[in-house]
């Protein structure tokens, strides 16, 4: 293996691991230039490496010196032979993302790694917004060439509403771990209960708290408005991972299962059609 070769192995890593990990963001980069497509699954990939840091260790410390390194990584701009990393630090000289937010990303994922649960909605926005959030936006400066596409608003929202949906559909693998990421002031609105969350027990309350952490998430998905027409054509790809999301907060106001044994799922080929028409109608536009 020569050199030249080794960044782009890294790159297809990173693009396998999202392929793996996070089939929405996988199938939006791919609807992306080429060239930014080294850049965009390194973000990607970046930010499941710090999330599943709370899979791979058993007590939050080891956990906080994983997290740690990253930081270091990051603010060193060092080559470390670890693929994600490597790719990350190159696409942040080649499209001056903010390191910032890359440091905000990695310190509220913290929180992950404790069974603290949130506690408020405030607080369950302001990590949205800096994990989610950050990444809608990054990608967007990624696809606008490293320059701000005016986007920072709305990749706020977009991150609000994805998290918080894809956190309603993850209940059932947070509830194993004893994770609590709905906000202890909308439960307690409710009259729901942590323990009944950590029990697996559903209960009219929690039920209606889950109704209303939907209406938040569908107030967002609002906020940002129609994907093809109110987003920059050229940065459309970063929102895609937005696509599915009308269509599975309905699945989950529906749904008969038990929310907390019972993980809710749109179809791949619906996800993937409507990424294709939301795609196609921005070209249109450009």
């Amino acid at each position: 293996m020569t050199d030249a070769d080794r960044p782009m192995d890294a790159a297809a890593h990173c693009l396998d691991l999202v392929r793996q990990h996070d089939k929405d963001r996988y199938l939006a980069i791919l609807f992306a230039p080429a060239e930014t497509q080294p850049a965009l699954a390194a973000l990607a990939a970046f930010e499941i490496e710090i999330a599943r840091v709370r899979e791979v260790v058993r007590e939050p410390m080891p956990g906080e010196i994983r997290l740690q390194w990253w930081r270091d990584v990051i603010d060193a701009d060092a080559v470390s032979g670890h693929p994600v990393a490597d790719t990350l630090v190159a696409a942040i000289a080649r499209y001056h993302l903010p390191k910032p937010a890359l440091i905000a990303l990695i310190d509220a994922h913290g929180f992950d790694l404790y069974d603290d649960p949130m506690p408020s909605l405030t607080d369950l926005e302001g990590y949205a917004g800096e994990t989610a959030g950050a990444l809608f936006q990054l990608a967007a400066i990624v696809l606008a060439g490293g320059n701000d596409p005016g986007t920072g608003s709305r990749a706020g929202h977009a991150g609000v509403a994805f998290t918080i949906a894809r956190m309603l559909q993850a209940l059932p693998l947070a509830s194993s771990r004893g994770q609590v990421f709905l906000p202890a002031d909308v439960l307690a609105r409710h009259g729901a209960d942590v323990a009944d969350i950590r029990a697996g027990r559903m209960t009219p309350g929690l039920a209606a708290a889950l109704k209303e952490m939907r209406g938040h998430a569908e107030h967002h998905l609002a906020r940002v408005g129609d994907i093809a027409s109110s987003i920059p054509s050229a940065v459309v790809p970063a929102f895609l991972p937005l696509a599915g999301l009308p269509s599975l907060l309905k699945r989950l106001a529906r749904s008969k299962d038990d929310p907390l044994h019972t993980q809710t799922e749109t179809p791949a080929l619906a996800r993937i059609w409507r990424m294709w028409w939301i795609a196609r109608r921005a070209r249109r536009r450009a």
